[in-house]
């Protein structure tokens, strides 16, 4: 059983431009022991909720009761690039209001709960991406939070993080609520769903874990659409009464009048259906043409080995339809590997000249944040024309309101999509890809991982997510730790 409300929303409106709501006169319940997920559409304003209960942005109209004692602490998707200078130790002295001198005893507290191991004195720039995710939730623990909120966590953690987190939310005593793509995970500990409904801007809540909530959203638009239906068919055979009727005369056409009444009381009694639950479309990745067998060449590989850089010696080529993944523990060095061979900045790994290289970074990097969508996929050197710019990006669920959005501006969601739409105007003859599932609302991963496996190019790819990578097709494994001294 649940203890008593933390946290209520009253009524609650939130919008930034007020032609744009967020959220619509929402109400809804935190109860205190209870742990919780947060679902919605990319963009559909989890993360503005977030927000809202950490006091960061306030509501337009309706209000936010708490506890005025509550402690709210907060994991967030990602460390920005602004505080990579900083110091384990000076991020995680952030967290306080107020000076706190036994930062080393509750960071090395917080820090077996995470399992990580690194220096306070090392700066955030130094750490690999997975040491990032642990270091985000370590930093909401160690505020020792009423309510702990957690914003996409299993991002950036490999096999052994997700099982430490899935354990870790598992024995969780506090309040939690929870931000993530990964059903299985999530279904490991979720007792309730908070659905924000894009569609009507309203907050919908769901009881029983999440694969109990699901099939309860499922039966709900099943029967919304039953129910139009059934209104659909009697709508048009009052139509063709109508039409039967409306030139019959005297009692004939008012009888065509009152039945054309009541077509009108149908179409508005009509129920809506929800609508953010959407997929992308199925698509192809298309390959540059014109390009050699051998696309990319493989001598040797550089990882981190106790911190250390070692140069490893393979042997690896990659032609048309391969796919090599590679893996290894977090703090390895994938990601600067896959970064190095991108840019064409490492040793013993080439892309042959003339071939394109697409490069889908985790952090999305390599969009600008502070161009419109629109313009940035202009940028593909051989895009046809402003309809294939939009009609590919549509098939992402990049609308007109988003391509006219800076990219900053957009959910982590939308800029996974925008990538996708990048990759397929760009035509590549190799793709480089890090951790794609990544901030991507699972319903889209299947047709994602479908158009990696029927690409005709070269791929290179870092995934954490078994389901995905089998579904890939991957044709052959560099494993890194094999390297490592022991």
């Amino acid at each position: 059983m649940f203890g008593d409300a933390i946290v209520r929303f009253k009524e609650l409106s939130f919008w930034y431009q007020e032609t744009k709501p967020v959220l619509t006169e929402s109400n809804f319940v935190v109860r205190e022991g209870s742990k919780m997920t947060l679902m919605g559409q990319n963009g559909a304003g989890k993360t503005t909720l977030f927000k809202l209960l950490m006091g960061t942005v306030q509501p337009t109209e309706g209000k936010v009761v708490v506890n005025p004692d509550l402690k709210v602490a907060i994991a967030e998707q990602f460390i920005p690039h602004s505080l990579w200078e900083q110091t384990v130790r000076e991020y995680l002295e952030s967290a306080f209001a107020e000076p706190i001198y036994d930062i080393e005893k509750r960071a090395a507290e917080v820090f077996d709960t995470v399992k990580l191991k690194v220096s306070l004195d090392k700066h955030i720039k130094e750490l690999s991406g997975g040491q990032k995710g642990r270091l985000l939730i370590a930093r909401a623990l160690i505020q020792e939070p009423d309510l702990l909120l957690l914003d996409e966590p299993t991002n950036n953690l490999d096999a052994a993080g997700i099982e430490m987190l899935t354990t870790f939310m598992c024995l969780y005593e506090g309040t939690a609520i929870v931000i993530s793509h990964d059903a299985g995970f999530l279904n490991a500990f979720t007792q309730g769903i908070i659905y924000v409904n894009a569609q009507t801007q309203a907050i919908e809540q769901y009881d029983g874990d999440y694969y109990d909530a699901v099939e309860q959203i499922a039966r709900k638009v099943e029967a919304d659409e039953r129910v139009n239906a059934k209104l659909a068919k009697k709508i048009q055979d009052n139509k063709d009464k109508v039409n039967f009727f409306k030139d019959k005369g005297g009692k004939m056409r008012k009888l065509a009048a009152k039945l054309k009444e009541e077509v009108e009381e149908m179409e508005e009694s009509k129920v809506e259906i929800r609508k953010d639950d959407r997929t992308i479309r199925e698509f192809d990745i298309p390959c540059q043409e014109n390009i050699g067998a051998v696309l990319v060449d493989i001598k040797a590989v550089e990882v981190l080995d106790h911190g250390e850089p070692v140069s490893i010696p393979v042997h690896i080529e990659l032609r048309r339809g391969d796919k090599l993944r590679i893996i290894g523990p977090n703090g390895i060095g994938k990601t600067t590997l896959l970064n190095r061979i991108a840019h064409g900045q490492s040793a013993g790994a080439k892309v042959q000249p003339g071939v394109r290289v697409g490069y889908y970074r985790q952090d999305f990097s390599t969009l600008d944040f502070h161009a419109k969508a629109y313009d940035e996929l202009t940028k593909v050197f051989d895009l046809i024309d402003d309809h294939a710019l939009r009609g590919t990006a549509s098939g992402f669920l990049i609308g007109g309101k988003e391509l006219m959005t800076d990219i900053g501006h957009l959910s982590e969601g939308q800029k996974a999509l925008l990538m996708w739409a990048y990759l397929t105007l760009q035509k590549p003859g190799v793709l480089i890809i890090d951790e794609p599932t990544n901030h991507v609302n699972f319903r889209h991963i299947p047709f994602i991982a479908e158009a990696i496996k029927n690409y005709k190019g070269a791929v290179i790819i870092v995934s954490h997510v078994e389901d995905f990578v089998e579904q890939v097709g991957v044709t052959e494994t560099l494993d890194l730790e094999k390297y490592l001294k022991h």
